[in-house]
């Protein structure tokens, strides 16, 4: 084998071990965003900008890198959570804890500038 065709076989391989790695990554998201539809979420949020509730990237931005985030985020989204508005985010225990994690996570990774903002 030729350098040219080991270096090509090591493309094709390491290409296809990243193709693998997300794909994990974009069914989780895909499978959090189909829960948070299923659930009425985008009602009162959006991804990029407020409505009724905060935008889910101000959120992602206020936890910053603190550890529990994912855990007081799923918390929030099972138990509800009354704030100083006259809105407060409505209790959504029919949610078992994991699939409220994953919804917290995928709020979590959202970045500003990948948000689509109007």
């Amino acid at each position: 084998m030729s350098n040219h065709e080991r270096y090509s076989a090591w493309l094709v391989a390491a290409w296809l071990l990243a193709a693998g790695a997300l794909a994990p990554a974009s069914a989780a998201a895909a499978d959090a965003r189909t829960l948070m539809l299923d659930h009425k979420c985008y009602i009162c949020h959006e991804d990029g900008y407020a409505r009724a509730g905060p935008a889910f990237v101000d959120v992602a931005a206020a936890y910053g890198r603190d550890r529990r985030a994912a855990t007081h985020i799923a918390e929030v989204i099972r138990r509800g959570q009354h704030g100083s508005s006259p809105w407060h985010m409505p209790p959504h225990p029919e949610l078992t804890h994991a699939e409220a994690r994953r919804i917290a996570l995928y709020i979590l990774a959202l970045k500003p500038e990948a948000a689509a903002r109007p």
